[in-house]
């Protein structure tokens, strides 16, 4: 069982409460899209669903090797000392609390983490960074619930670079973006507007954010495959 547990690190994946149906039910329902469980499972890690819930969250950590804070909802405002704009959706703050103590644990740890979309802005208002509310309608969401793909600059000196290289295509749905930057993070890619579409926190095992996708891409599994080489035991020592 030891061996099998290092073989296949157990990954935590924040997951949505939100309305759901199927088969004859339409209940409220934790989940998370199958893309993230399967992108997981594909890069060699054992997937396990977080849904918010009050507190817990250092005993939870306790049994996990790596954390994908999933994409989803906008972030409450206040969290970064806004009011909400016109676009800006309602807040989920029972999902807000869960996920920023799930951060601040991880990060306590050392515990190797990948933002998607909203993971990265969790990620950088947990240290201090804001939100740009609303991108140029058209340009980063362009059709609803469709992923366009967008080229990206990556720096080549960034673990993000040496993953994907200087470049990349990546699948993108998402309207805010990171502003001022928390407290030393490192933006390491750029779409052609200037676009931050990616965030590490040096020095640590595995602290990145993408403002795109990966999960929709089962083609492309590299990122997920180096969080997950990241989460094992062995790359701990």
């Amino acid at each position: 069982m030891n061996a099998d547990r290092r073989r296949r690190p157990l990954i935590g994946i924040t997951s949505y409460q939100d309305d759901a149906a199927w088969s004859v039910w339409r209940q409220r329902a934790s989940l998370v899209p199958q893309t993230y469980v399967d992108a997981v499972s594909r890069a060699g890690g054992t997937p396990v669903l977080l849904p918010p819930q009050p507190g817990g969250t250092a005993h939870l950590l306790d049994a996990l090797d790596g954390l994908v804070l999933a994409g989803g909802s906008d972030v409450d405002p206040a969290r970064y000392g806004a009011a909400a704009g016109p676009h800006t959706g309602d807040p989920h703050r029972a999902r807000d609390t869960w996920e920023f103590d799930l951060l601040q644990d991880a990060l306590a740890r050392d515990l190797p983490l990948l933002g998607v979309c909203r993971g990265l802005q969790v990620l950088n208002v947990a240290l201090g960074g804001t939100l740009v509310q609303h991108l140029p309608d058209g340009s980063h969401q362009q059709v609803p619930a469709v992923f366009v793909r967008r080229p990206v600059r990556i720096d080549p000196d960034s673990r993000l670079g040496a993953v994907l290289g200087t470049a990349a295509e990546v699948a993108c749905y998402h309207h805010q973006a990171a502003d001022r930057l928390g407290a030393g993070l490192r933006a390491t890619a750029w779409s052609t507007d200037g676009t931050v579409e990616a965030l590490e926190l040096p020095g640590r095992r595995f602290t990145l954010g993408v403002q795109w996708h990966p999960e929709t891409d089962p083609d492309d599994l590299r990122l997920f495959a180096a969080f997950v080489t990241a989460s094992c035991k062995e790359a701990a020592r």
